[in-house]
């Protein structure tokens, strides 16, 4: 995996992805925890045919703007590009970007955390049994 591996993603915004709808606010445009999960997709779909097998990537961190409103049809794209790796080579960090037909809608960075997942699942499975 070598840093500047970009993605993009397209979707038009619908009702389920409205903030009044999800639990983030009362008005009827794209809710900013629907943006976050398109970018969180998008980079972790951009990285996945470079992992190990059994391999997979989590969200750690989001540090994102919602700049502008979106409304219900219209259509979003999503900007990944990944900037650095830990030295470790565990750590992901991304530069994204959330874009509709009328402009910047969001941006900031991203981090994701490369984990086995089989392991992963497990250790969150055992708090279940604590």
């Amino acid at each position: 995996m070598q840093v500047g591996i970009k993605s993009e993603k397209k979707f038009i915004v619908t009702k389920d992805q409205l903030a009044c709808n999800v639990g983030s606010g009362l008005v009827s445009v794209f809710a900013t925890p629907m943006m976050i999960a398109a970018i969180e997709n998008t980079a972790a779909g951009s990285v996945a045919g470079e992992l190990e097998e059994g391999k997979t990537t989590v969200g750690t961190l989001v540090n994102v703007s919602h700049v502008a409103a979106t409304p219900e049809g219209m259509e979003v794209r999503i900007e990944t590009e990944l900037t650095e790796i830990a030295p470790n080579g565990k750590m992901l960090t991304f530069k994204v970007a959330a874009y509709d037909e009328a402009g910047l809608i969001g941006e900031g960075t991203h981090q994701r955390a490369i984990v086995a997942k089989e392991r992963f699942e497990q250790k969150a499975q055992s708090k279940l049994s604590k």
